[in-house]
């Protein structure tokens, strides 16, 4: 262990002594690991004179760990294809450890909180005096790639036989192992990913029997270009499985991401694109070709789907593409702020978030298309005809409401017939407020640009007037300002509508863009599916900003890791209590999302430079 340290001690002095651009040269070509040396570690002024064993020390990091372990060619490779779980199953395991990880922070916290259990000045400071005196003890490292199953002998990079043997982790930095804990995560998931679509292509799209029982367009519409995905996955994991050979220590994976995201990953865009139709087909199939149904159950049956339905298996590269970007926040959690590799890992997230905003955009322009052709048949105008079908235009909500009719006076609150039912449909930029008459059609009395609309809540006035507010079309249809007192069924159905329609309107806790270092959060803890489009759909472990609630059990939230707002179910979540934690995931997310800085720009080309001279 000794001509270990002194090995890396003399890499070090080597790197300190040269030049700064001499450095940065090496650092892009070696994958230099800025501060990832223990502080327990010789200092840099060590000499051979003074320390023999450094006589024949290698000259640069790298060689130091190649000293240290000698990587055989096929060792990645071998875990590669040892690795047991689909990637269904390890998706789902590494989001309920994430929940459950927080939870037991959570209760940390609140334990330490607890008054009872407080220390005196005295007994504080005895401990901290303890403390002093005692060597720091490594603290144990959360779980964070879960792979172990009776066929997958790893859990986490630390586990592996290679690591262990090389004697790197008396070595790295606690923080430099979670690094490359989730570089690893990143690595052995792109593998188990690419093992399930495999899968998919192999055991379904290949079968010679559905291939005689679909016809050509209908195996088109379910599997797209599912091919395509799985050369570009093949690839992308063969360049992370050569990054990995290359060393013990992985010098970093986002510049192969970024490369990948910024001129491959458009294969996602196009299979994603079509997930309206192939639901719609692979639905309609299972419907009314009996063969189809039979053999798609008799498929799902073999051991080797492990109990998953088909669908899970289309599903794949949607979640991926997501998933993915969620690793690169992961890993950007841990590199080094104002470092190259927090550059990269920052290029890297952005060209995701482009890829995954177009599959989400590809999905929804499908749909929409569909939705404003068909509201736009059922409209009749009582009033000069709007244009409902646009390119830029989209549903946000729609449903009945109940107008007050006449003033609100005592008269009007005797009478029977205070309100009368109307319907809305509110789109991005306009609403129309109609009636419904018989055969599904509804009549347009109304309309106004989105912008022009403004909504007050009326104070606690009694049973009778429970949930209504106040609707202001500064400009209608007919060039005036119009007001319309309307009802809802709910509370929750109330702010709903109130936030849909004027979505600058201040709600009870603040958003992302505050900046603020504490808020009301939730983790998702059951997945959600949005029902309607002012809904937020949730998958498990996500983290949620609290933006407004109601009595009745919704909850308005915002997403950190993509700041998508929508109301979901508050029983689908739970709350996040301890308020280190909370401002621990906003710092994160305020790092993840901050806007290029300088240095960003200034390293770009170096960054571009190393990448070329590890190929």
């Amino acid at each position: 262990m000794e001509l270990l340290a002194a090995a890396f001690s003399a890499a070090c002095a080597v790197d300190h002594d040269s030049s700064t651009s001499e450095s940065d040269a090496r650092d892009s070509a070696a994958g230099h690991l800025p501060g990832s040396l223990s502080s327990s570690t010789p200092g840099n002024g060590t000499t051979p004179e003074e320390c023999p064993a450094l006589a024949d020390s290698p000259t640069t990091l790298t060689e130091a760990l190649q000293m240290i372990h000698p990587i055989p060619a096929d060792s990645w490779r071998n875990l590669i294809e040892q690795i047991g779980l689909l990637y269904q199953e390890y998706r789902d395991k590494s989001t309920l450890q994430e929940i459950e990880t927080r939870r037991q922070q959570d209760a940390e916290i609140q334990a330490n909180a607890d008054p009872a259990g407080e220390d005196t000045p005295e007994e504080e400071e005895e401990e901290e005096e303890e403390e002093l005196a005692s060597p720091p003890e490594r603290k144990a490292l959360p779980q964070i790639c879960l792979l172990s199953n009776p066929h997958s002998r790893f859990n986490l990079w630390q586990d592996l036989p290679e690591i262990q043997s090389s004697g790197v982790l008396e070595i790295l930095q606690p923080e430099e192992i979670r690094l490359q804990e989730a570089m690893f995560e990143l690595v052995t998931s792109e593998a188990s990913y690419y093992k399930s679509l495999n899968l998919l292509v192999s055991h379904f799209m290949e079968n010679e029997r559905l291939k005689k029982i679909l016809h050509p367009s209908e195996a088109h519409i379910l599997f797209s270009n599912v091919l395509d995905v799985l050369a570009v996955s093949e690839r992308f994991l063969l360049e992370l499985e050569h990054r990995m050979e290359e060393n013990v220590v992985i010098s970093d994976v986002c510049d192969i991401v970024y490369h990948y995201a910024a001129n491959h990953f458009s294969v996602y865009i196009t299979y994603v694109s079509n997930q309206t139709y192939q639901e719609r087909t692979c639905k309609q199939l299972l419907q009314e070709k009996a063969a189809f149904r039979e053999l798609i159950t008799q498929l799902e049956l073999d051991p080797k789907c492990k109990g998953l339905p088909f669908s899970s298996f289309l599903i794949l590269p949607f979640q991926r593409i997501t998933r993915l970007k969620l690793l690169v926040q992961n890993i950007l959690k841990r590199v080094e702020e104002r470092s190259e590799r927090e550059c990269t890992a920052l290029d890297a997230h952005r060209e995701l978030e482009m890829v995954v905003k177009a599959c989400n955009e590809g999905v929804r322009k499908m749909s929409r298309t569909e939705q404003m052709i068909s509201i736009q048949k059922k409209m009749e105008f009582k009033i000069k005809s709007v244009p409902i079908i646009s390119h830029s235009r989209w549903l946000l909500k729609q449903g009945e409401l109940q107008q007050m009719s006449g003033p609100k006076t005592s008269r009007t609150l005797r009478t029977k017939k205070l309100f009368r039912e109307i319907y809305l449909f509110l789109f991005n930029d306009l609403l129309v407020i109609c009636r419904q008459i018989p055969g599904d059609k509804y009549q347009v009395f109304d309309s106004a640009p989105r912008g022009l609309l403004r909504v007050e809540e009326l104070e606690d006035q009694g049973q009778t007037l429970a949930n209504v507010f106040i609707l202001r079309l500064l400009e209608n249809a007919d060039d005036r300002e119009a007001t319309y007192m309307l009802k809802a069924s709910s509370q929750s159905e109330m702010k709903r509508w109130m936030t849909s329609l004027a979505p600058n309107r201040r709600t009870k806790f603040v958003s992302f863009t505050s900046r603020l270092l504490d808020c009301p959060q939730v983790q998702c803890v059951h997945p959600y599916v949005a029902q309607q489009p002012d809904e937020l759909t949730l998958d498990l472990a996500d983290i949620l900003n609290i933006l407004d609630k109601t009595e009745d059990g919704w909850i308005f939230g915002e997403r950190l890791h993509d700041q998508e707002r929508g109301w979901f179910p508050s029983s689908m979540t739970e709350e996040i209590l301890n308020p280190k934690i909370r401002s621990q995931n906003l710092k994160e997310c305020f790092r993840v999302h901050k806007m290029d800085d300088p240095q960003r720009s200034q390293n770009k080309d170096r960054r571009k430079l190393g990448s070329r001279n590890r190929q």
